[in-house]
C-alpha cells in the first residue's frame, strides 16, 4: 500500500511543476529580448545616432593628363604605367629637327631685323645732314641773289640774271622744305627708342624667344611627381599640342568621395571628424580624416543624360550627394590607397562643424607645379647676345 500511494504522489507532482518551469523560461526570453532592447536603444542614441555611416564610398584622387604642348614626332618614352616619376624628370621625348630650323630661323629674322633697323637710323641721320645741305646752298643762293640786286639798278647786270638768281633761292627752299619732310618721315619710325628697343626688334625678339621655347618644349616633362597610368602614347606617334599622351596619379594627393542619401546630409557638416575603413585593410586599418566640402548637386544632376522627372513613368529614386572627406598625410603615407578603391565612411555628426549646410567651406585647395617654368633668362640673354652682335658692339 505505502508503495503505490508514494507513486501516485510522485507523478501528481510532476504536470504541477512542468508550467512553472515553461512560465519561468518564457519570461527569462522576454526580459533578455527587453534588455536587448533597451540595450541597442541605448546603443542607437549613444552610438550611431551620432553618426553617419555608408559603404557607398570611393577613393579619389587628382589624374594629371600629361599633353605636350608643341607638335611632333615621338622618339623616346622613358616611363611606363604603374612607374614612379618626379617632377620634373624627362618622360617623353620629341623629335627636335623641326624645332631647331625654326629657331635658327628665328634667330636670322632677329639678326635681319636689327641691321634693317640700323639702316633706318643711318637713313634718319642722312636726311638730317641732307637738310644742312640744303641749307647752304639756299644761302649761298640767296647771297648770289642779295649781290646782284644793287648791280641791276646801273644794268650791270641783265634782269635775266636777276631772275635766274631769284629761281635758284626759289628752288634751294623747295629743296630744303623736301629734305625737312624727308628727315621728319625718316625720323616718324625712328625717334624716341634706341635701334635695341624697337618696335620691330622686340617682336622678332619674342619670335626669337617662343621658338626657343618650342624647342626646349620638345622635352616633356612630368608636371607633379606621381604613379604613371593611362599611357596611350608610342614611340613613332605624331603628337599635337594638347592630346593625351598620359596621367600621372600623385597618391599623396587623395580623399574619399562618400556618397550619402539625401536624407542622411542634415546633420552633416564640414569640419566634422570621419573615419575610414578601406576594403583593401578592412578593418585592421582605419583613416581619419574631417569633412572639406559637399557637392553642389546630386550625381544624377551632372551625368551625361540628367533624369527627366517631368516624364509621366517618373518613379522616386533617393538621390544621393558626394561628400568629400579629406585624409591625414602621414597616415596615408604609412598605408598607401589607390584611386577608385572602395571604402567605408562614418561621420561624427555630433561635432557642430562650420555653420549650415553649404555656406560654409574651406580654404581653397591650391595646387601648383614649377616643372613646366623655362629659364627665360637665358632666352633673353641669347636674344641680346644676337642684337648685340648685329649693332656691330
Amino acid at each position: 500500500m505505502s508503495t503505490e500511494t508514494t507513486a501516485s504522489t510522485a507523478s501528481a507532482a510532476t504536470p504541477a511543476e512542468k508550467p512553472g518551469k515553461r512560465r519561468f523560461v518564457l519570461i527569462a526570453i522576454t526580459v533578455a529580448f527587453l534588455l536587448a532592447g533597451a540595450a541597442y536603444a541605448a546603443y542607437y542614441v549613444l552610438v550611431l545616432s551620432g553618426r553617419a555611416e555608408t559603404d557607398n564610398a570611393y577613393v579619389g584622387g587628382n589624374l594629371v593628363t600629361v599633353s605636350s604642348q608643341v607638335a611632333g614626332s615621338v622618339t623616346d618614352i622613358t616611363a611606363d604605367e604603374t612607374q614612379m616619376v618626379q617632377a620634373g624628370a624627362e618622360i617623353i621625348k620629341l623629335d627636335t629637327a623641326d624645332a631647331q630650323v625654326a629657331l635658327n630661323q628665328a634667330e636670322a629674322r632677329l639678326a635681319s631685323v636689327v641691321r634693317q633697323q640700323r639702316e633706318r637710323y643711318t637713313n634718319a641721320e642722312q636726311f638730317d645732314a641732307q637738310i644742312e645741305q640744303r641749307k647752304v646752298e639756299l644761302k649761298a643762293a640767296q647771297d648770289d641773289l642779295a649781290r646782284r640786286l644793287p648791280l641791276a639798278a646801273d644794268h650791270t647786270v641783265s634782269g635775266e640774271d636777276i631772275a635766274h638768281a631769284r629761281r635758284a633761292v626759289d628752288t634751294a627752299k623747295t629743296a630744303l622744305e623736301v629734305a625737312q619732310k624727308q628727315s621728319q618721315a625718316a625720323h616718324v619710325g625712328v625717334s624716341g627708342v634706341a635701334v635695341a628697343q624697337h618696335p620691330y626688334v622686340l617682336a622678332a625678339r619674342a619670335d626669337y624667344i617662343a621658338a626657343w621655347l618650342a624647342a626646349r618644349r620638345n622635352a616633356i616633362v612630368a608636371p607633379v611627381s606621381g604613379y604613371v597610368a593611362k599611357r596611350s602614347v608610342q614611340v613613332g606617334s605624331r603628337v599635337t599640342p594638347g592630346a593625351p599622351l598620359l596621367t600621372i596619379v600623385p597618391l599623396d594627393q587623395l580623399w574619399v568621395e562618400a556618397n550619402y542619401k539625401e536624407s542622411e546630409l542634415r546633420d552633416i557638416r564640414i569640419g566634422q571628424p570621419a573615419t575610414i575603413e578601406a576594403d583593401i585593410y578592412g578593418g585592421k586599418v582605419s583613416f581619419h580624416g574631417k569633412v572639406i566640402g559637399l557637392a553642389a548637386g546630386t550625381g544624377s544632376a551632372f551625368s551625361l543624360l540628367p533624369a527627366q522627372n517631368a516624364s509621366g513613368n517618373w518613379i522616386k529614386v533617393v538621390q544621393r550627394v558626394p561628400v568629400r572627406i579629406g585624409l591625414d598625410p602621414k597616415e596615408l603615407a604609412a598605408h598607401p590607397l589607390r584611386v577608385g578603391l572602395s571604402a567605408t565612411a562614418t561621420i561624427d555628426i555630433t561635432q557642430k562643424g562650420n555653420g549650415a549646410l553649404g555656406t560654409a567651406a574651406p580654404a581653397p585647395q591650391h595646387y601648383s607645379t614649377t616643372a613646366l617654368n623655362q629659364p627665360l633668362d637665358q632666352a633673353k640673354a641669347a636674344t641680346d647676345a644676337i642684337v648685340a652682335k648685329n649693332l656691330g658692339r
